[in-house]
């Protein structure tokens, strides 16, 4: 499985509230790790059993030896397009509430980072995207035959491009595509999250549905969204339909939220991949 796409590190601090502005708060707990959603993707798709190989771009920092540790602990093949980029890695910063999960980011993500050179060709049973680095994610989806996943947590110019190549969108529930929508761009089957709340497709010829989502504790929701797309894409090998696809990467996302910390829920999902 190949996943292309953004890489950060993530300082997480879990507090008892949120801090209000100007407010300074003591945290329960602090954990660094790889971040982003094609990382936290293929964190999930490995420790579900997959093969999972990571394109993204991470360069020489030495912020950018805490992913790389953290990608090799967890079983992710990485393949850096900057081995020797010096500047910093995007760095995000995470404050989760303790008594529910909630969480509040601040990031950079890929903004103002490029690389140089080809991006390799390489053999994928199924691809999952981004979009954060455009380039990256256009010459992944015209140099596969495999299914292409996109995440699409929010519109990204690239999309104008790189829809009519993806096989299955999977949306957030503040996706909005400007103009046609995503069949009219040729995508054949768009799937649209909303956190609790039902899961629902589409597809091109018409068919559609939801699929329910578990009512969890939520102790942690930090990178649910990227389990659940990790989840999704392993089920794209295993599961033959949509609705069975959708639930089970709503199962995976909800041992994802059971659990505190951001990699303790790897070994709860552990075993789930059922190819």
């Amino acid at each position: 499985m190949l996943l292309a796409g953004l890489c950060t590190v993530d300082v997480v601090q879990r507090v008892t509230e949120l801090p209000a502005p100007g407010e300074k708060v003591q945290s329960l707990s602090v954990d660094v790790a790889a971040g982003g959603p094609a990382t936290n993707a293929a964190v999930t798709a490995a420790a579900l059993g997959a093969e999972a190989t990571l394109l993204t771009v991470l360069g020489a920092h030495p912020l950018a030896a805490l992913a790389r540790a953290d990608l090799e602990a967890h079983g992710v093949r990485l393949i850096d397009l900057a081995p020797s980029l010096t500047d910093p890695p995007p760095v995000s910063a995470v404050a989760v509430r303790d008594h529910d999960g909630e969480r509040t980011v601040v990031a950079r993500n890929a903004q103002g980072r490029t690389f140089i050179g080809k991006v390799p060709l390489l053999a994928a049973d199924v691809v999952l995207l981004d979009g954060h680095y455009p380039e990256l994610a256009l010459a992944v989806a015209r140099g596969t035959d495999a299914p292409v996943v996109l995440d699409a947590g929010s519109w990204k110019p690239v999309f104008d491009e790189l829809l009519p190549l993806v096989d299955i969108a999977a949306c957030s529930a503040h996706f909005h595509a400007p103009g046609p929508g995503l069949h009219e761009r040729g995508v054949p089957t768009v799937i649209t999250t909303a956190g609790p709340g039902p899961v629902r497709w589409s597809t091109a010829d018409g068919s559609s549905g939801e699929v329910p989502v578990a009512s969890v504790a939520a102790r942690d929701t930090l990178g649910a969204g990227d389990v659940w797309h990790g989840a999704l894409a392993v089920a794209v090998l295993s599961e033959p339909n949509v609705t069975d696809r959708i639930r089970f990467a709503n199962e995976v996302a909800a041992e994802r939220v059971r659990q505190v910390g951001p990699r303790s829920w790897t070994s709860a999902i552990a075993g789930r991949n059922r190819k």
